[in-house]
Order: structure tokens, then C-alpha cells, then sequence
């Protein structure tokens, strides 16, 4: 019998952290998907890269700060995480992300890896 591979699960962040709950819902899933061994990818671009750029804090704006359970990633072996470069210069934002092993692509290449995917669910 031949060898199935499990189908990729692509979770697309586009939109800022706390204008509304598509980042927090987006994070959901991911975990949710991660507890089931599924395995799923990362993807942050257009204002979702927002949610990966450090010293955030949606306590000033009285939403909660879902942002701190990225940590939790390597427990969820969450490893494959994308960003655009062209979304992080369009904004003038740097690397300095609150989680490790964030891979940035070139548009091209972003398209590409999305393109691996069996399942894209956009957020």
C-alpha cells in the first residue's frame, strides 16, 4: 500500500492584531489544528504581519493580548511560519518578531509555498 501524505493546511493572517477578532480566531484554529498533529503552516501578510511585531500591547485599547500565545507554537509543533517581505517594507517594519523561526519570502516565494498547500483559510 502506498504512502499517503497528510494534506498541508495553509492559515492566511491578514489583518492587524485587535481591529478584529480574525487574528485571535486565526490563532485558534492554528492551535486547534496543531493539538490534532495537522499539519499547518503560517502565513502573515498585507496588516497581518502587524501580529508578529514585538512590544504590542492590546491592554491599552481594553482587548485582550492574544499575541503572548504565539509562544506556545513549538508545543504545537507550529514551525512553518511565513511573512512577506514586501507586507513588512510596505509598512517599514523590521524582523523583529516575538517569535522565532519566522521565515520571510520574497512575494514569489510566498506565493509559491502558499501554493503547497492543500487548504487555505484566510483571516
Amino acid at each position: 500500500m502506498p504512502h499517503i501524505l497528510p494534506k498541508l493546511t495553509a492559515i492566511i493572517n491578514s489583518k492587524a492584531p485587535f481591529s478584529n477578532t480574525a487574528g485571535k480566531d486565526a490563532l485558534d484554529i492554528a492551535l486547534i489544528f496543531g493539538s490534532f498533529e495537522q499539519p499547518t503552516s503560517l502565513f502573515f501578510q498585507g496588516d497581518g504581519v502587524w501580529q508578529l511585531i514585538q512590544e504590542q500591547n492590546g491592554a491599552l485599547i481594553s482587548v485582550k493580548d492574544y499575541l503572548k500565545t504565539f509562544a506556545a507554537f513549538e508545543f504545537y509543533d507550529l514551525e512553518n511560519i511565513y511573512v512577506c517581505q514586501e507586507s513588512l517594507f510596505q509598512r517599514s517594519l523590521t524582523t523583529d518578531f516575538h517569535i522565532e523561526k519566522v521565515q520571510v519570502l520574497a512575494k514569489k516565494k510566498f506565493a509559491d509555498k502558499l501554493a503547497t498547500h492543500h487548504t487555505v483559510l484566510r483571516f
